[in-house]
């Protein structure tokens, strides 16, 4: 069974307040948890079926169950919970890989939410109700986990997510009903991170800058695409001045001088030193 996932509306900042639960924002991809008449299936927020990708999670509940909740590898070296590795995980078809992956990169499901429990819709109850149950059920296996959370100390609880460079946190409403929308019942705060770069080209068809940064030996290197937070005014003010830096062009791109600086923020930094969703700050003069 689907159902369609309850989402995050973006808060201004860390806040604390006694009406309010917080959990840590697993850096991972969303996913539900199905099993139904004892058969296991697994979706992502999309209804994407991701099913054969996690063998490690095929394994049944005492009951039928619908689980909201979050899927993450972790890296085996530092510990850190690591995007990377739970989306090679996804993208994976072959059973050969999938099996291989399994080994070198075991995801874990965590739990933050119970929308069915043998055959009871939930999702009417309170979200501290909810969490009570959820608590209650013993998980399958060691791959299963259910996510923490204090209550109304927020702030306290950004404050070692930024200490331990994790994504951020979730805040929501403990009298919270499930609705399958976004909602500002549910408010996520983003960690970022904040790096300035040059722009050196700029796409022909949609929008997308081209975005540099200056190594130690003095030579650009690629970074990505800034595709996000870039209002009109900015984009007027760059298109006016980029056309005197033009250096060249190809199917795709027109290529820059690099004299454009400008500050982003970055959910982190890929493995290959690329920006991850970078968005637009501000010009850097």
């Amino acid at each position: 069974m689907f159902i369609s996932p309850m989402l995050l509306e973006t808060a201004s900042g860390p806040f604390s307040h006694n009406d309010y639960i917080f959990e840590p924002k697993i850096d991972g991809h969303r996913l539900l948890f199905s099993q139904e008449d004892g058969r296991i299936q697994l979706y992502t927020r999309h209804e994407t079926c991701c099913t054969r990708q996690y063998p490690e999670l095929l394994k049944p509940f005492e009951h039928d169950i619908l689980l909201d909740g979050e899927v993450a590898c972790t890296d085996p070296q530092t510990g850190l919970v690591d995007f990377e590795n739970v989306m090679t995980r996804f993208q994976a078809k072959k059973e050969q890989r999938i099996r291989q992956l399994m080994d070198i990169s075991p995801v874990t499901y965590v739990a933050f939410d119970i929308l069915r429990y043998k055959g009871q819709d939930l999702r009417e109850l309170p979200l501290l109700r909810r969490k009570e149950i959820l608590a209650g059920i013993s998980m399958p296996n060691r791959h299963f986990g259910i996510i923490p959370f204090v209550e109304g100390a927020g702030e306290a609880l950004f404050g070692q997510m930024r200490a331990q460079e994790l994504e951020g946190m979730v805040g929501k409403l403990q009298g919270s009903r499930y609705e399958s929308r976004r909602s500002p019942a549910w408010q996520k705060v983003i960690n970022w991170t904040y790096a300035e770069v040059f722009i050196t080209g700029y796409r022909k068809e949609e929008f997308g800058w081209l975005t540099t940064v200056m190594t130690e030996n003095g030579r650009l290197r690629p970074t990505g695409i800034v595709e996000l937070g870039v209002p009109p005014k900015a984009k007027r003010a760059f298109y006016g001045v980029s056309q005197q830096l033009v250096t060249g062009e190809d199917k795709n791109f027109v290529h820059l001088k690099p004299r454009i600086r400008a500050k982003v923020k970055t959910r982190n930094w890929t493995k290959a030193g690329m920006l991850r969703s970078p968005a637009f700050v501000e010009f850097v003069i």
